[in-house]
């Protein structure tokens, strides 16, 4: 091709034509039709000749790479396919897809979906229809249903089989549906799983029933409750009849292999209306009865539950208010639910009320019943929850009881909430106390055991608690924990504490000769106290105002832990001076990032996980209700734990330096007396809080008169240690008081004071004190 353009270009240079055209040999020039030139335009091309040159054109469904149609010869571009299924959205009808092939594209249906011409392609107005599969054979196996959707299709057992997978469909080859008798031995509990023509069926042992329904798990029926419940009624016949009917209902159900079934909403009727007779006149139950009352409830509602027909059921009668929700199927609810009274409302998820799968009966059934007299006769049962002379509680809400379908509520994961409305508004300096009755405890009594107070106010409280019983509120009328004489010993103690730190500020930062960076320490230690006792007196007992309670209360937190994290300084002090190389300090900034950016940490990030933890209605202190008591006491707990940890090593160490053959017996004997200084300041500060743990619950009295006594005289203990113990101190006590009472000759004095001077010079390399 090349030999055949430079012999047309050398005879058109010669004939003297154009480009384009050649000579025809009579003086003249006619056109060259370039085209036929073998490949000149490429593949996929038409070539089209023109006067005196030629343009190249793609083919229908091809383009250049700049998305030309045609280009000239000499630019040497090629032809490539368009994928239309690129350009153009929707080019394709609905449910079908796009497939490029050379110089156009085809359109075919989706999987599940065939033309409905029944041709692979999609070509005009055919559309793409469902595909049924199920009109396969076989396509599910057996004992399994094919269910077509549209463009698809998935597979469910037959009722009374199931997969071992646990998957509710499928559609693969390998699954099987096989007897859910075999693949599952506990779905029928405590009975026999047996085939039948529409599912398995369940036989239940003795003692135990399925109410009825083959279909629903066996659970335990304790029909003795009945028998022994006749004495709540012995001069009221319709009472007792109303109990033996209960009994040979659950006797009926528990052995006969087809029981009856019963009228549910014409039991419940009874049962509330021989509720109403026992506490009609005001009668007054006593222990043993309220426990065999509430026994008897909660049995006899569990027997009505599976009888119900309506999903919410509300009851009010004279001395009773009930609220029921029901559900039946194999799958239970999921989620929040709540049921209200007037008196109280119940929280709690619907998973909680049904239980585990194994232990599911094939319903879901809550119950919240009030008792409103019931109050009458449990206003005393406080055996179990410590009361003494100096405390009176009272029942402050009415009695309920909540039932649920799930057997198994004695722990549980979930927490369920309680409100409960008063029955007299409460103020600051009455609290309230979350309760359950415990049946087990001299015949029956109110107790606080897995019950949490989440919130009080004047006329409610929430409660929270991880098992299911009869509950109700109590309220503490007199306060055991802040009696007359602890609030003597408080104020009085911590007005001596507060003049006796205020000496110890004055000497350590005034008297340049003992200062020294141990007793920089015990300087901010003393800071610390002062500043948080002061609070405590002035703001402790103002909760009029909730925001500057919170304050006040956070600022308690604060300097409480930051005298804590002193005393660790002054013990990683020690442990440095005896460990590592005697005479080491730390540096000041070092210091105060601990003794004072510990704690502001520490309180940071407790205000902003739970600032309501700071402030409670009756002081100005944290809630130890909960666990943000440990936002306290997890720090002290642990600074008390480092401390021994050092004093540990730093008294062996001390051994060993001792019984070495050249000790250096002046920096021992100082060290020594340190060391036992430091120890007896961990006793002052670190003990006295151990016996703060006692009062988190309902602790024994006199730990509350140690430990109210023992801190609100920390700082006088710290002034006897630090000062009056310390020889130094003393020394320069000794001179104040000289020079205010006599006078001294000035050159005695001046004698005196430089022999003074040079025993102080020797201590203040290390400033520490002597006992």
């Amino acid at each position: 091709m090349i030999v055949w353009r430079v012999s047309v270009h050398l005879s058109l240079a010669l004939s003297g034509c154009p480009p384009g055209f050649q000579s025809n040999g009579t003086n003249g020039c006619s056109d060259i039709d370039e085209c036929q030139e073998v490949g000149l335009c490429g593949e996929n091309t038409l070539c089209i000749n023109k006067v005196g040159t030629s343009h190249c054109m793609c083919e229908d469904g091809f383009e250049t790479s700049k998305r030309n149609k045609g280009f000239a010869p000499e630019e040497g571009d090629k032809c490539r396919d368009i994928n239309e299924c690129d350009r153009s959205e929707g080019i394709c009808a609905q449910n079908a897809e796009c497939h490029n092939v050379v110089s156009s594209y085809a359109c075919i249906c989706t999987s599940g979906f065939i033309s409905s011409s029944g041709a692979e392609r999609v070509v005009g107005n055919d559309t793409c229809k469902d595909m049924d599969e199920c009109t396969s054979v076989d396509v599910c196996g057996q004992n399994a249903t094919c269910v077509n959707t549209l463009g698809d299709y998935h597979c469910v057992c037959n009722s009374g089989f199931a997969l071992r997978s646990g998957k509710t469909n499928f559609t693969l080859d390998m699954e099987i549906c096989e007897d859910i008798c075999g693949i599952d031995k506990t779905i029928c509990g405590n009975g026999t799983c047996h085939q039948g023509k529409d599912g398995h069926g369940c036989a239940c042992h003795a003692g135990y029933s399925n109410y009825g329904n083959e279909r629903f798990r066996c659970g335990e029926l304790k029909c003795e409750v009945f028998k022994n419940a006749i004495n709540l009624g012995e001069d009221q016949p319709d009472v007792i009849s109303v109990l033996r009917m209960l009994e040979s209902s659950c006797l009926n159900l528990s052995e006969s292999e087809t029981p009856t079934k019963f009228d549910g909403e014409n039991l419940l009727e009874r049962l509330l209306s021989m509720i109403d007779r026992l506490l009609s006149g005001g009668a007054i139950l006593n222990n043993k009865q309220v426990s065999t009352l509430l026994g008897v409830v909660e049995s006899s509602l569990g027997l009505i539950a599976p009888f119900m027909n309506q999903f919410r059921t509300r009851v009010w009668k004279a001395h009773t208010e009930l609220e029921m929700l029901l559900d039946k199927g194999p799958v239970f609810h999921q989620g929040p639910v709540a049921l209200l009274s007037k008196h109280a409302k119940l929280q709690m998820q619907w998973e909680t009320a049904a239980g585990k799968d194994s232990t599911y009966p094939g319903f879901t059934a809550l119950f919240l019943l009030t008792y409103l007299t019931l109050e009458n006769s449990t206003n005393t049962s406080f055996s179990v929850m410590g009361v003494t002379k100096k405390q009176s509680l009272q029942m402050n809400s009415k009695v309920v009881t909540v039932k649920v379908s799930n057997p198994d509520t004695a722990a549980l994961q979930e927490r369920v909430t309680l409100t409960f409305y008063h029955l007299q508004r409460t103020d600051k300096d009455n609290r309230t106390i979350c309760v359950y009755w415990d049946s087990e405890v001299d015949g029956g009594s109110w107790s606080t055991d897995g019950c949490d107070t989440l919130h009080s106010g004047a006329n409610y409280t929430v409660c929270s608690c991880n098992h299911l019983s009869s509950f109700a509120v109590l309220m503490a009328l007199h306060d055991i924990e802040d009696p007359y004489e602890m609030q003597v010993f408080t104020w009085v103690g911590l007005t001596l504490s507060l003049v006796c730190l205020f000496i110890c500020i004055l000497t350590f930062a005034l008297i340049s000769s003992i200062q020294s960076p141990r007793n920089s320490i015990h300087l901010h230690l003393c800071l610390s106290l002062f500043i948080a006792n002061l609070v405590f007196l002035c703001g402790i007992s103002r909760t009029e105002n909730q925001t500057g309670c919170a304050v006040v209360a956070g600022l308690l937190h604060y300097f409480y832990l930051a005298a804590f994290c002193w005393m660790c300084l002054e013990g990683i002090q020690l442990f440095r001076m005896v460990i590592l190389v005697f005479n080491t300090n730390f540096q000041t900034v070092r210091m105060m990032a601990v003794g004072y950016g510990v704690p502001a940490v520490i309180v940071a990030v407790s205000a902003l996980v739970n600032f309501g933890g700071y402030g409670t209605e009756r002081h100005c202190w944290l809630n130890v209700e909960g666990s943000f008591r440990w936002s306290f006491f997890g720090p002290v707990c642990f600074i008390i734990t480092v401390n021994i940890f050092f004093f540990f090593i730093t008294m062996c160490k001390l051994a060993q330096k001792f019984s070495s053959l050249n000790p250096d017996l002046d920096n021992l004997h100082r060290i020594k007396a340190f060391t036992i200084t430091a120890v007896a300041q961990l006793c002052v500060l670190g003990t006295t809080w151990i016996f703060g743990c006692f009062q988190f619950e309902s602790g024994p009295i006199a730990m509350s008169y140690v430990f109210t006594i023992l801190n609100s005289l920390q700082g006088v203990l710290l002034f006897v240690m630090h000062c009056l113990l310390y020889k130094p101190v003393r020394e320069e006590y000794a001179k104040l008081f000289s020079s205010l009472s006599t006078s001294q000759k000035y050159s005695e004095f001046t004698s005196s004071q430089s022999s003074k001077a040079q025993v102080r010079n020797s201590i203040q390399n290390t400033g520490e004190s002597h006992i």
